[in-house]
């Protein structure tokens, strides 16, 4: 909890402020409003009511989601990611629209702002008895009349989940989280201002916002009320960026005493984030600076620990919630537990197999179960039974022998049994005991709601055959000639079904024919991209340009990829990319939306990624910042973790490199380039090739004329890790006498050897800060670059240590073939 600091503000002050303001608010009127009559369509995504600075707009915005959905939103506008800071809402539990193309938004005669689905129905409206509207330079959107000096609505009055500067919360009101960070349906948490001056999360009882449903704060303000005051209340983010609470007597309480920036020099939000921290935003306005959102401060300080109360906590039920290094919560899953979700962490976990009393087996198969002990683990509701005077011993004891009994937590003598759901799971040093999970020991998990598995194919031929021959028993010939023909129908089946893949395969590979890709034709893309002029990269198969394709009623910019090279390799590249492509869906991927085969021309067509290739940031002028930089890690390990271990074909890349991570409005991570991937069928592990990949990321064994499995794509992820996380380049081909920096692998082994990391790094603040972390993602890297492939831990063990999941122990020395590895003008390796 945040320290309040007091302090006094004199009349002067006040009147200065005041003045201020109203020389705002009076210059943010002069222009010309929006008057009766004027509407914006949803079709129709480049129009907007800008303010006159054109710092915000109000109009229509495609969702996270789905680029079919909209918001009737406010957002930044000269900021690359075009920031929402409000949307209009239905007012119920769910909370927000579900806006179509083609809705449109008007103020109508009658002096409304009403918002139409385009069958006419009324979605969503505000005010009466307007004359005009306007959006204000300081983002409130209002709707005023000539016969009132007062606005008769305003976005500021109605926040959703972000307050900004200038903007008041007035007692009972507040904001609400989003569900998730891609949604903007209500989430669990709020922040209000209560009448007694309290300005307090709250966990909600989801999906009720009902006043009466909140569960007790897990943060507050402190109480203002001693002297019974009640007049004046009101948590305020004023010009210059500071946010308080006005507790009615003249004085007023920071909500943290942190050096605040300029505002001419920053624009400001304060957001209540949908993992349940009020967090202060800046974001610089000047163009010459990297164009990100950084914290300024953010509450409370530890939410895993704070929440306390029945109900999800900080990561949904049977989760296990620890503090990152940012103070943030990440949330993890017991042992054969997954994610309810596996695109919201923060949704919950669900157990991967059939429970003890489920099962119908438990005075079977008493055996089945066994306990996973956990250190400093608790989950300290859901208890229905107190054993004490227990030794350890007995209470797993107790806890195996009782089919209710999902977990026991152990401490101090003390035995606690616990059944499912699993409430306000974390990890603390001070709960000094331990948890005792039940798991199933045999193979009989059952996920996604414990469906039945399919009847065996083979098993089920067998039986059938087996019944035949008992029927036809009474004659050897009819015995004889049902198994024959048994046996050729099964030959058939085999035949045919081996013959129709590659007939499948062959149809496939010449029409490119999938249902969920658009096809386009070669003029279409040539008018898109103004006869392919505006050239985005270049790499071994051909040219990426930029284009703008039209979509129902609206248009959207894309990535087209021209493949010149397609009389051998060409060919190979882009029939690999379409039907593996077009099959994979993760949000750590580049989606591919469209194909052209059309005489000689092959052409692909991928989503624009507006922030260009992790290259163009790691290795430019202004590096992001370090948090950043951790995340997009992650993301590039989850996204591989998927194409390794996920998909129904697995995926080997073969060219993790900066410059095939590409990054997405909100920066975040997306995996580009399939044109050199490898594919494994399910039940094959490794691949012989030629070498395939680019100098200085590829593995050792391509260089030994070994066969290469997914680990080769670890090895690349490990170089890259230590350039994401030092901001230095792989390879150095002239250093001069700084010879020993050229490899960074060698370099980053050799300060990790001597405990001198810190050289790694030299004058970057952020990471010197954090060493303790940086030392750990040196750790996975050097884990991730072990010569031998067997040393190297799978993407999915990277992406679990990366998360915290599992400890990362300290590595041995990665070269034992060294003589494989070329680098410089004496190498021999091109990039191929």
């Amino acid at each position: 909890m945040s320290t309040s600091v007091t302090l006094h503000v004199h009349f002067p002050f006040l009147f200065l402020l005041l003045l201020l303001l109203l020389t705002i608010d009076s210059n943010a009127q002069n222009y010309k409003n929006v008057s009766v009559g004027d509407s914006l369509t949803a079709s129709d995504a480049n129009t907007s009511w800008r303010s006159p600075s054109g710092d915000f707009a109000f109009g229509f915005r495609p969702t996270l989601q789905d680029n079919n959905l909209f918001l009737l939103a406010i957002w930044f506008d000269k900021i690359p990611d075009k920031t929402v800071v409000w949307f209009a809402n239905d007012g119920d539990n769910r909370g927000d629209l579900q806006i179509q193309k083609g809705s449109r938004v008007e103020l109508n005669n009658y002096g409304k702002l009403i918002l139409n689905d385009p069958q006419r129905n009324e979605l969503w409206s505000a005010g009466g008895n307007a004359n005009s509207a306007a959006m204000l330079d300081n983002g409130n959107f209002v709707l005023g009349s000539t016969s009132s000096a007062e606005y008769l609505w305003e976005s500021f009055n109605h926040p959703t989940d972000t307050i900004l500067p200038t903007q008041e919360l007035q007692v009972n009101s507040g904001l609400y989280s989003r569900e998730t960070n891609y949604s903007y349906s209500k989430g669990r948490f709020r922040l209000r201002l209560s009448e007694d001056g309290y300005l307090a999360l709250n966990v909600a009882a989801y999906p009720s916002s009902s006043e009466s449903n909140y569960n007790a704060y897990y943060y507050f303000s402190g109480p203002f009320n001693n002297d019974g005051l009640k007049a004046g209340y009101a948590a305020v983010f004023n010009q210059s960026g500071y946010i308080y609470v006005n507790i009615g007597d003249g004085t007023k309480v920071l909500l943290s005493n942190k050096t605040i920036l300029p505002i001419r020099d920053v624009y400001y939000r304060a957001t209540l984030d949908f993992d349940g921290f009020f967090t202060q935003y800046s974001h610089p306005r000047s163009k010459n600076e990297e164009q990100v959102w950084s914290t300024v401060w953010s509450i409370p300080n530890d939410i895993c620990l704070v929440i306390s109360t029945q109900g999800s906590g900080a990561c949904g039920y049977n989760s296990i919630c620890t503090r990152t290094n940012e103070s943030r919560a990440l949330c993890k899953c017991p042992p054969k537990f997954s994610f309810a979700d596996p695109n919201n962490t923060y949704g919950g976990c669900r157990p991967d197999f059939v429970q003890g009393c489920q099962a119908n087996e438990w005075t079977t198969k008493p055996d089945s179960f066994e306990l996973e002990t956990l250190e400093n683990v608790d989950w300290p509701l859901s208890d229905y039974d107190e054993l004490e005077d227990y030794s350890i011993e007995e209470c797993r004891a107790s806890c195996l022998s009782d089919c209710l009994c999902d977990v026991a937590i152990f401490r101090n003598g003390t035995c606690w049994k616990k059944r499912l759901p699993l409430s306000n799971g974390k990890i603390d040093d001070g709960i000094n005991g331990v948890a005792l999970i039940k798991i199933r020991k045999d193979n009989l998990s059952e996920p996604h709601g414990y469906l039945p598995q399919p009847p065996d194919e083979k098993n089920g031929r067998s039986t059938f055959i087996l019944v035949g021959s008992l029927l036809l028993g009474s004659s050897i010939l009819f015995n004889f000639m049902f198994l024959a023909t048994a046996f050729y129908h099964n030959s058939l089946a085999f035949v045919v079904c081996y013959t129709g893949k590659k007939l499948r395969r062959k149809t496939q590979d010449s029409s490119v024919s999938r249902s969920s890709l658009r096809s386009f034709t070669y003029q279409e893309l040539e008018e898109a991209t103004n006869g392919f002029e505006d050239e985005l990269g270049r790499g071994a198969f051909g040219i990426v340009y930029k284009g703008l394709i039209e979509e129902m009623d609206s248009t959207r910019f894309v990535a087209v990829k021209r493949l010149d090279k397609v009389l051998r390799e060409g060919e190979k590249e882009f029939r690999t990319e379409v039907s593996v492509i077009g099959q994979t869906h993760h949000k750590n991927l580049v989606q591919l939306l469209g194909f052209c085969e059309e005489r000689q021309h092959r052409l692909l067509i991928y989503e624009f990624m507006s922030n260009g290739s992790l290259a163009d940031h790691l290795f430019g002028n202004s590096k992001p910042e370090w948090n950043r930089r951790v995340q997009i890690a992650f993301g590039i390990s989850r996204g591989l973790t998927y194409l390794h271990e996920e998909c129904s074909t697995q995926i080997i890349h073969c060219d993790i490199k900066p410059q095939n991570i590409l990054l997405d409005d909100s920066f975040t991570a997306r995996i580009s380039d399939f044109g050199l991937a490898k594919l494994l069928m399910t039940n094959q592990t490794q691949t012989c090739t030629g070498i395939r990949g680019t100098r200085g990321y590829v593995a050792p064994e391509w260089f030994r004329n070994a066969p290469v499995s997914a680990k080769v794509d670890v090895y690349s992820f490990g170089v890259m890790l230590l350039e994401i996380i030092c901001c230095k380049k792989g390879v150095l081909l002239e250093l001069g006498e700084e010879e020993i920096k050229a490899v960074l692998t060698e370099w980053a082994y050799e300060c990790f050897k001597k405990g001198s990391l810190e050289d790694l790094v030299e004058d970057d603040e952020e990471v010197i800060n954090d060493m303790r972390r940086f030392e750990t993602l040196v750790m996975i890297a050097i884990w991730c670059i072990q010569d031998e492939p067997s040393n190297r831990p799978s993407m999915k063990k990277v992406t679990q240590m990366l998360e915290g999941v599992i400890e990362v122990t300290v590595p041995p020395c990665p070269y034992q073939f060294k003589e494989y590895v070329g680098v410089g003008n004496n190498s021999e390796f091109n990039d191929v």
